[in-house]
């Protein structure tokens, strides 16, 4: 039995400590909130998209970083592992579209219920408004850990590994965990050192970069992080006029100069900076790295307002409402292709005069408003904040992990899971899959 210290108690950290604890270790959770899980709270607006019922397989495609890293710990603990998790825990679960997960009730409180439930049922210690100050680390100097006392031979009797007699291997680690320091100076003694503080985004939650700086301090690499599955900001004096109003069932479409970098098709909404939404949130995953790049900072984008109709089909829906009224103005007639909002903006942006009869629009006016309306433009000049973003992009460095196990390479007993790490999905569940399997996966290698 090891006594674990996990630091972080939001979904990582939870379903870390749950597993631990079965496995009869001597559990405790560190958390700098007054309350476990207040990020996990306001997930899915409150409703928890706590998985995604696809095949094993169908996560790595929704990966935006490392997919390749993440094959242990998701095979090990699969999103159907997951759901049969949090059923057997009580929580009835619903299947909804695109596979997202989500509590019956459709409260985030219950999934949080669940996992402190089980946590206290493992015998796992909760420690809340503790926060942790640094991990401590000493050198290892176990005679084991030489090539002198390695006898390791091949059945051709050279010796296994690289570096001359009496050595430190580099593929062993050279440094193992003891315990933290608290805020207050209490120094707390481990074997084991789980480090779930999440990332840098919703700081308002605790996700403040604690782990990123531990990694640091303790010799790690931690990749550049960046808002990721944030809204948009836009250049177009227009887009704050339509500030609130939700579109759905829209096209998109995103440019560099005539390169596209993304299309989909969803939900969106425009803001008094921008747009957000579950497209344009998915949106900004992609594009993140590539706008940072981009000239001058922006990129184009592009919505089609009508997507289930083509050109022509749109032409003849236009030409109807036309011959309905070819003495009305222009303004009186489009109103009932759009939302109220919508349309003054259209009138702003397409060509026509709004009092102009129907029956002076000639086709090259009407062709060139059909062409707004399967494209209507934006430019996009910056990502939204850390404090809007649901996830953090970058992290510490897979490079320094060990795959299968969510280890240091170069410090034992050191373990990282969850949004800390430089891993990160589109949304739709994915994301909390790899706050839950990474913790598994850590909490299962712990000797």
């Amino acid at each position: 039995m090891s006594k674990v210290i996990i630091i972080g108690g939001g979904a990582a950290g939870m379903m870390a400590g749950v597993f631990a604890a079965r496995n009869h270790h001597e559990v405790h959770i560190l958390e700098k909130n007054e309350k476990l899980g207040k990020k996990v709270f306001i997930t899915g607006k409150g409703r928890c998209n706590v998985t995604n019922a696809c095949d094993t397989e169908e996560l790595f495609p929704a990966m935006m970083s490392n997919p390749k890293f993440l094959y242990s710990s998701f095979y090990s603990f699969t999103p159907q592992d997951v759901m049969e998790f949090f059923e057997k825990a009580g929580v009835p679960l619903k299947v909804e579209r695109g596979n997202r997960v989500f509590p019956q009730s459709d409260h985030s409180s219950d999934i949080i219920r669940a996992l402190e439930r089980e946590l206290k049922k493992a015998g796992a210690k909760i420690h809340l408004h503790t926060a942790v100050q640094e991990i401590v680390k000493k050198p290892v100097t176990d005679s084991a850990n030489t090539l002198e006392s390695e006898a390791a031979l091949t059945e051709s009797g050279s010796v296994v590994g690289k570096g001359r007699k009496g050595k430190k291997s580099p593929d062993i680690p050279q440094e193992k965990i003891t315990g933290v320091i608290l805020t207050d100076g209490t120094f707390m003694e481990g074997d084991a050192v789980i480090v779930a503080t999440g990332g840098f985004s919703y700081q308002s939650t605790g996700s403040t970069g604690d782990g990123y700086r531990f990694a640091r301090e303790l010799g790690l690499k931690v990749t550049d992080i960046a808002p990721s599955l944030a809204p948009l900001k836009t250049k177009e004096d227009y887009v704050p006029k339509l500030q609130g109003l939700s579109l759905k069932n829209t096209g998109l479409t995103i440019k560099n100069g005539k390169k596209v970098l993304y299309e989909d098709f969803g939900e969106m909404m425009f803001t008094h900076f921008g747009v957000t939404g579950p497209m344009i949130l998915s949106a900004s995953a992609h594009i993140g790295a590539k706008l940072a790049k981009a000239p001058n900072g922006e990129l184009s984008a592009y919505l089609d307002l009508k997507p289930a109709l083509t050109r022509e089909q749109l032409d003849a829906r236009i030409l109807r409402e036309f011959e309905a009224g070819p003495n009305k103005q222009f303004k009186n007639v489009i109103g009932v292709l759009f939302p109220s909002s919508l349309t003054p903006v259209m009138l702003e942006l397409g060509g026509i005069p709004a009092e102009k009869k129907i029956h002076d629009i000639s086709r090259e006016e009407r062709q060139h408003f059909i062409d707004l309306i399967k494209a209507f433009p934006f430019t996009i000049t910056g990502m939204g904040e850390f404090k809007e973003a649901i996830i953090t992009r970058g992290g510490v460095s897979v490079k320094e992990i060990n795959p299968g196990t969510m280890e240091s390479k170069k410090i034992s007993g050191l373990y990282f899971a969850g949004e800390v790490l430089d891993l990160d999905a589109v949304t739709g569940g994915y994301n909390l899959q790899i706050a839950w399997s990474t913790a598994y996966l850590a909490a299962q290698a712990i000797q």
